[in-house]
């Protein structure tokens, strides 16, 4: 009975295996090579070295500005995020009546649509900044903290969910036994909480920190890069420098490429250092 299921390995995973690449390895392997030549379609394309590359860091700032703009607003964001996903997650694992609706209500916002949760928070924020005599698109500080909330809103209840799951599985008992020998709330959330939820960590910085890199529908909806796209993140400054300027396509794909690579090693590093966390703890 163990034995037979490895006669069907193949079977059951060339038809996932074939899907991979026609889906992602190929359009991904052909996509670099675009953005080495001049293209119109992908039947139409000339060979030019990496003056792609070249261009995408050389005829303006935009692409640099956006990944400065979009490395903070990651770094603030997944920081932010886990923060108060985690400190909800404790106070929902606590013995307090109705924890079920308060998880359901939180979770509720990561199945609205991006583009829709855009528009939504540009009315609510512009409906606060027209007060003032200004809007969203006034300045890029308003844009950068208006993504932070909107990203906090959606992703919070998600990583809560995830951080619930990591408290649920920690024995009762090593809780029973640090109060026993006297320690006090924060001894133990330091010593035995926090060490034993690191899985979870590091699941949920991995994933705040890939969604604040590949943002785009939010970024689009919420300011569309303004003022004078410096609220633009790198996914959408790709967008507009592939579909908004004739000619410019191989650029944009050569800045994808980099984007790929840029959001890759930060990814590895950040797996890095949270898998040493949890082999520290």
């Amino acid at each position: 009975m163990q034995t037979m299921p490895k006669k069907y390995y193949v079977f059951f995973t060339l038809p996932t295996f074939i899907a991979f690449l026609i889906s992602f390895f190929i359009p991904f392997l052909f996509g670099i090579y675009l953005s080495f030549t001049k293209f119109t379609t992908v039947t139409n394309s000339q060979w030019i070295g990496i003056s792609n590359y070249i261009r995408a860091f050389s005829e303006n700032r935009d692409f640099i500005n956006a990944a400065i703009f979009t490395a903070k607003f990651a770094l603030v964001s997944a920081v932010l995020i886990n923060l108060f996903a985690f400190i909800l997650a404790l106070l929902l694992t606590q013995k307090i009546r109705a924890t079920n609706i308060f998880r359901t209500i939180f979770f509720m916002p990561n199945l609205i649509g991006g583009i829709v949760l855009g528009y939504i928070w540009q009315l609510i924020i512009n409906g606060i900044l027209i007060k003032f005599g200004v809007d969203i698109t006034y300045s890029a500080n308003y844009g950068f903290w208006g993504l932070v909330v909107l990203m906090n809103w959606q992703m919070v209840g998600y990583m809560m969910i995830i951080y619930i799951a990591g408290l649920q599985s920690i024995s009762p008992e090593l809780f029973e036994a640090a109060k026993i020998d006297g320690a006090n709330a924060w001894q133990i959330l330091k010593g035995i909480t926090i060490p034993l939820v690191m899985p979870a960590v590091t699941i949920c910085t991995f994933l705040t920190v890939t969604n604040s890199f590949k943002l785009f529908d939010q970024n689009l909806a919420l300011t569309a890069g303004a003022p004078a796209k410096k609220s633009a993140m790198l996914a959408l400054d790709i967008f507009n420098t592939f579909y908004g300027r004739i000619g410019y396509e191989g650029v944009g794909q050569a800045k994808a490429v980099v984007f790929f690579l840029f959001v890759g090693l930060i990814v590895l590093l950040q797996l890095y250092i949270s898998r040493r966390r949890e082999l520290e703890a």
